[in-house]
């Protein structure tokens, strides 16, 4: 065995834990090379992903307001409440 092989990087345990299937494809490419169907496929999942992670990172960028906009909800449906209770 080849002493490169027998160190595993963080890239590596990062890449596995995304996709395993993937990252043993990495490691093992097919004899032939990619099929033409799976080169498209790569594409598309790669732009899927990028797409998912930017809406993943809107999301938490604007959770803040999101959560100030429930409590202000919150608050102005409790007031209300007491204000027909209260009448």
């Amino acid at each position: 065995m080849d002493p490169a092989e027998r160190w595993v990087s963080a890239s590596d345990l990062a890449d596995y834990a995304y996709c395993p299937r993937s990252h043993y494809y990495r490691r093992h490419p097919p004899d032939g090379g990619p099929s033409p169907g799976s080169v498209d496929r790569s594409r598309y999942g790669t732009r899927y992903h990028a797409r998912e992670l930017g809406a993943e990172r809107r999301r938490d960028r604007h959770a803040s307001g999101y959560a100030a906009a429930l409590a202000v909800g919150f608050l102005v449906a409790a007031g209300g409440l007491a204000w027909l209770l209260l009448r």
